[in-house]
């Protein structure tokens, strides 16, 4: 298992060579987006003024708070909790995020699925896995809320937060057909099927 230190953006040779079961730490840039983001823009065909080719997107819809603008605060939000929420309904949006939006690595909680695996492996993908209940921990490694978009779906709006060592996150899916969340069903359904077996020749 290796650690990476990546400098968002990254291109998507460096994002495949992550393997699942190693870390990585972000610096410089995150994006924030949530499923009200997505369904205006993939949905309801609204486009984002936002660059996001190259980076990672954490699926957030964050609790800011509203000030005065200033070079710690430039569009008028400070961070106060940034918490992760589960990715696995925002499956559908992976690949149009990753073909139109250049989007390389995807982080969020409960890992996703087929479709996400596909879209990694044909664009040079990596999910990143946060344990659920983070938040306040995470909140640290933002620095600034830079930028903001879409903010009449507030808080569901596109963020662009600049971050100091984003990390270490868990390689959870990479490029290469990898799954940490798949290996677990596959294991617990082997368990499952030994256990109904067991009882099946205890009768």
């Amino acid at each position: 298992m290796a650690h990476h230190i990546l400098d968002m953006p990254a291109d998507s040779d460096r994002v495949r060579e992550l393997r699942i079961g190693d870390t990585v730490t972000l610096r410089r840039t995150l994006y924030g987006i949530r499923d009200a983001t997505l369904i205006h823009m993939f949905d309801r065909g609204r486009r984002t003024r936002l660059d996001l080719r190259g980076h990672a997107v954490i699926h957030t819809a964050p609790n800011v708070h509203r000030v005065a603008p200033s070079p710690e605060a430039p569009v008028g939000y400070a961070p106060f909790c940034i918490g992760t929420t589960t990715s696995m309904r925002m499956e559908r949006f992976t690949a149009d995020l990753m073909r139109r939006e250049g989007v390389r690595i995807i982080i969020g909680k409960g890992g996703m699925g087929p479709q996400t695996q596909a879209a990694f492996a044909e664009q040079g993908g990596a999910y990143l896995a946060i344990v659920g209940g983070a938040a306040a921990l995470e909140t640290t490694w933002i620095e600034r809320i830079e930028d903001v978009d879409l903010d009449d779906l507030h808080p569901e709006s596109l963020w662009r937060f600049a971050i100091r060592d984003f990390g270490p996150l868990l390689v959870g899916m990479d490029a290469q057909g990898g799954s940490l969340f798949a290996e677990v069903q596959r294991d617990v359904a082997s368990r499952r099927d030994a256990v109904i077996a067991s009882l099946e020749e205890a009768r």
